[in-house]
Parts: C-alpha cells; sequence; structure tokens
C-alpha cells in the first residue's frame, strides 16, 4: 500500500490540445464550461492543481473533461464522492461499474446520468495523485470508455 501511494502520489494533469481525434474547444463558449465544471468539481474536492477543457470533435457530441492533482488516500471512495457532483435533478449516475485503468493503474469506473433526458456516459479515473471525470453526449458508454483511457494516456504523467 505505501509503494503504491509513493509511487501515485506525484501526478501532473495537462490539457493536451488535440487527443483521439478531438481538439480543444477554445471558444468563449467552450472554456466558460470547462471553468464551470472544474469549480464546481474543486469546491467539493480540495485539489492542489485543477484542469477542465471541453473537446470537441467537430460534431455536436463534445467531450467535457475535468480534474485535478491532490494526495487521495483512499482514490475509490473519492472517484464515488464525485460521480455524487454530477447527479442533478435529472438523476443520479447508474450502471457504475469498473473499466480497465491501464497502465496508470488506480481505479476507472464509468456509467450513466441523464441529461436532456437522454442517457449519457461519465467516466472517471482515480489513483493516489489525480482524479477526473469526463462527459461523453451522444456517444455509447464502451467507446467512452475508450476514449477516456486515451485522453487519460495523454493527460497525466508522474514525476
Amino acid at each position: 500500500m505505501g509503494w503504491r501511494i509513493a509511487s501515485q502520489k506525484d501526478a501532473t494533469l495537462t490539457i493536451p490540445a488535440k487527443v483521439a481525434g478531438l481538439t480543444v474547444d477554445s471558444s468563449d463558449e467552450g472554456r466558460s464550461t470547462a471553468d464551470y465544471l472544474q469549480t464546481a468539481l474543486s469546491a467539493d474536492v480540495a485539489f492542489d492543481r485543477a484542469v477542465g477543457a471541453v473537446y470537441t470533435d467537430g460534431s455536436a457530441n463534445n467531450v467535457l473533461f475535468f480534474g485535478g492533482t491532490t494526495l487521495f488516500w483512499t482514490p475509490e471512495d473519492d472517484l464515488v464522492t464525485a460521480f455524487d457532483l454530477v447527479s442533478d435533478e435529472q438523476g443520479s449516475v447508474t450502471g457504475l461499474h469498473d473499466v480497465p485503468a491501464g497502465p496508470l493503474g488506480g481505479t476507472m469506473k464509468c456509467g450513466t446520468t441523464k441529461a436532456d433526458g437522454a442517457d449519457m456516459p461519465v467516466c472517471g479515473w482515480a489513483d493516489h495523485g489525480s482524479l477526473a471525470l469526463a462527459m461523453f453526449p451522444g456517444r455509447t458508454v464502451d467507446d467512452s470508455a475508450k476514449l477516456f483511457g486515451e485522453i487519460r494516456a495523454a493527460a497525466q504523467t508522474r514525476n
């Protein structure tokens, strides 16, 4: 346990300009949405550094990505708490299940929430140094999990 904490605690998150066929939406609306999501998550999670971005592939199905870094003693519990933050009057995150976390380890989960009456996949990861969530309107949960893994591989490094 001590080794896992020591190996994961010094994480860095960046916002790659391009990842997995997606490009950061640098419009005023894109920046405003990213700032809102980053601030909302930071209100309940005491990050040392928070990031957020809206990614677009040119369709109306933008990917909303937000997270941050700090030392997490109980990453899985913190991730479940973070999923509660995306729950709203339309419903909570349902069908939450583990998906492969990839070589960076930690825990990664995906489920669905409601947005404008439709199911919207939401995925998150947490390890001892970082936590991030992403929402994937217009995509399947399986496609979202794969895409989230690609985003994580590009966005997260360890010092």
